[in-house]
């Protein structure tokens, strides 16, 4: 934690005010943390969306915290059916309060769906077998331990659930989610938190009976993620060159993302001793090391994605454009026109890959984008 405080000029427009007390991985998105901290206190529901590594999870774990709150979480990308995701639900609540009061609620009310799964383990197993009607009676059962845990205990709680859009690839009409949804609405001490890509704000449709309160992340101002690094590394005995453009270098590699920041700090550190001046080239040798321990990754997810999606990631990539459907643009990277681009522009929103026309279709991970344009040199 470092113990200064700093104005930052954005845009040369305004000062910004930062307090670097606050924890590093916290700074630049103060608004956004009281934000969420006064959701939660007062019982409310809330969708923070944003790309990975923009600080989703750590800003909520950190508001939980500051309300004194239970956190449980839920990966949905791992629940691939209702049996399943009952099953998470269930592991993620018996691991994160006393064992007692569930094993007294198992014993007296639903040992025909629930078991432990040892005599001396604290996990919670939904029984094999149920046919559909059972394992709903289940689900709605288990709903409403969280609240009857939190009153026992005086406790608030926090469920945060990752990727939650995707159980609609299995709940296609809906009701788990309404369900889920209606009774976590009605908890006086529970509150859900989903978290979700940049493209659920544009998806998410308000509902009057189960309203959701909003928050996007977007990419931090290039002075804030400057002030960072610099903290960070003033904590290793290390600064950037003032005579040279490493600074520069950097912040034009992250662009904002404070997860990309963060794996290249971790990169400099790796290769540099207390009291050096990090250059220039030493900046350069890190993002080519980087993006060399990611190329793997990144090729992977290329072969995930439609030939149409790849084509257009790589030209907005390595051409920039706040209109690629203009005609121009489609001609100069010989790209589909009509539907099909329109659908490929959605399709990489969807997976987080690229932002909406308010941030120019900007690829959502820098280190992504220096990569395919390496990659296409």
């Amino acid at each position: 934690m470092l113990c200064v405080t700093t104005w930052v000029k954005l845009k040369g427009k305004r000062l910004v005010y930062l307090d670097l007390s606050t924890p590093l991985e916290l700074i630049g998105r103060s608004r956004e943390f009281q934000e969420i901290v006064e959701v939660l206190a007062k019982d409310g529901d809330l969708l923070i969306a944003g790309v990975p590594g923009s600080g989703r999870r750590t800003l909520v774990r950190a508001a939980a915290k500051e309300v004194n709150a239970v956190v449980m979480e839920i990966d949905c990308i791992r629940a691939t059916d209702g049996e399943r995701f009952v099953q998470l639900l269930a592991e993620t609540i018996s691991q994160n309060f006393d064992n007692q009061p569930i094993q007294n609620w198992v014993t007296t009310s639903t040992s025909e769906y629930f078991v432990f799964e040892n005599e001396a383990s604290s996990k919670l197993k939904l029984l094999r077998g149920l046919n559909q009607k059972q394992l709903w009676q289940a689900f709605e059962f288990l709903l409403k331990l969280p609240q009857r845990l939190a009153e026992d205990d005086d406790k608030r709680g926090v469920l945060i659930l990752y990727a939650f859009p995707h159980i609609r690839s299995w709940d296609r009409g809906g009701l788990w989610e309404a369900t889920f949804r209606r009774e976590i609405k009605v908890q006086t001490r529970i509150s859900y938190v989903l978290i979700a890509t940049i493209a659920e704000t544009n998806n998410h449709v308000e509902e009057s009976n189960y309203p959701l309160e909003v928050l996007e992340l977007a990419p931090l101002a290039k002075d804030i993620i400057a002030v960072w690094a610099r903290g960070i590394l003033h904590t290793q005995g290390l600064t950037f060159d003032p005579r040279s453009k490493a600074l520069q270098l950097f912040l034009d590699a992250v662009q904002g993302h404070i997860g990309d920041a963060m794996a290249l700090i971790r990169r400099l550190q790796g290769i540099h001793r207390p009291n050096d001046l990090i250059t220039e080239q030493a900046v350069q040798e890190a993002i080519d090391g980087l993006l060399k321990d990611l190329s793997m990754t990144f090729e992977s997810l290329l072969m995930l994605l439609p030939p149409n999606q790849v084509h257009l990631l790589e030209s907005l990539a390595c051409d920039p454009t706040e209109k690629p459907q203009s005609r121009e643009y489609i001609q100069k990277h010989v790209l589909s026109r009509g539907g099909s681009l329109q659908g490929a522009l959605i399709g990489l929103q969807h997976k987080g890959l690229i932002y909406s026309a308010e941030q120019r279709y900007q690829l959502a991970l820098p280190l992504l984008a220096l990569w395919l344009r390496q990659r296409l040199v």
